[in-house]
């Protein structure tokens, strides 16, 4: 038995000697130390030792496991240290080489317009406000002279969440949250999404509107073209002119609607203007006494206009985007181009 013990320990400091990778050291190291190694067996055979023996052979048997254990254990630290300098020569990094050039995104069209209105609007002395997506009908239709038989009020057109709830379907409400907690002068832009049961090439169900109200004693109908005019001219260049056509909204008296000059064709008649020369931007008008009335203004001092428009629109337009719902489809090559 002492000559298979040192056969077996010089066995095992050869081999663990030889291995040069840690899932080669990790299996001989199972086979010699483990439940069923040699240095096991020859445990078991003690027995067949004189008595007196037994003791002495045994503590040999266990400080040669103990031995290899150590050896182990140190070319296991070995082998790590060889391999994480081998990975270090192989993964080697210039510094002095320039770095990778990381390509930028891009604005949706709709978040450009975004900002170019709201820069517009706040260079003209307008304050942007904000409101909530989910109105109640007071904010959405009532405050605004919307009556209760207006198709505006239909499923078909509103999306409701519960009897008096909704989504809202224009930032009116905006407007309407201001002149509740704001006395005049008040002059402010609210642009935000708005939602409609609407869905083609030129409407979406989620869109986006901004609209803008000046409340202030002396305010006329000239301020109103004044401000639309130089809006136009500063969105859309100095050669596009705009004009205001009559038109009929609950909540304001005079009402119209905004129309600027045909982007493609300036005037001429094309395809796009269907050959008036002119496209349609969005309604304006001056408050309605009777909505400054509902929100405790006094109409006899005060007065105002109001006006909104597509985000949307306004984006399809300087951009020359046919569809709408490319604006929401998030292909990337079509993003790309906004660069």
């Amino acid at each position: 038995m002492e000559t298979r013990l040192q056969f077996l320990i010089d066995q095992a400091r050869k081999e663990i000697t030889e291995i040069t990778s840690l899932n080669e050291l990790q299996s001989r190291k199972s086979h010699y130390i483990g439940k069923k190694s040699p240095f096991t067996e020859l445990m078991k055979q003690l027995k067949e030792l004189p008595k007196e023996e037994r003791p002495e052979f045994g503590k040999k048997i266990n400080i040669a496991k103990n031995q290899l254990q150590l050896m182990i254990t140190e070319k296991e630290s070995s082998l790590k240290q060889l391999a994480y300098e081998t990975s270090l020569s192989d993964n080697i990094v210039d510094i002095t080489m320039p770095g990778r050039r990381r390509n930028k995104g891009a604005l949706n069209p709709i978040n450009k317009v975004w900002r170019e209105i709201e820069d517009v609007f706040i260079s003209m002395g307008f304050d942007v406000a904000e409101g909530y997506d989910i109105e109640d009908e007071f904010h959405n239709f009532d405050a605004l002279n919307t009556p209760q038989d207006h198709p505006a009020r239909d499923l078909s057109d509103t999306f409701y969440i519960d009897n008096n709830i909704l989504l809202r379907t224009q930032t009116s409400t905006v407007q309407i949250r201001v002149m509740e907690n704001h006395q005049p002068p008040i002059k402010i832009i609210a642009p935000g999404r708005c939602y409609r049961n609407d869905n083609d090439a030129s409407h979406s169900p989620a869109f986006h509107q901004v609209e803008a109200l000046v409340v202030d004693e002396g305010i006329s109908f000239a301020d109103l073209k004044d401000v639309l005019n130089l809006f136009v001219k500063r969105l859309f260049g100095q050669n596009i002119e705009s004009r205001i056509r009559p038109h009929f909204f609950p909540f304001t008296e005079p009402s119209a609607e905004i129309d600027i000059v045909c982007l493609k064709c300036l005037g001429k008649g094309c395809n796009l203007c269907k050959g008036q020369g002119w496209i349609e931007l969005g309604g304006a008008g001056m408050v309605d006494p009777n909505v400054f009335d509902k929100l405790g203004i006094d109409s006899e001092k005060y007065s105002g206009y109001a006006f909104g428009m597509g985000i949307d629109r306004v984006a399809m337009l300087k951009y020359k985007i046919p569809d709408m719902r490319m604006l929401f489809e998030n292909d990337i090559r079509f993003l790309k181009q906004f660069k």
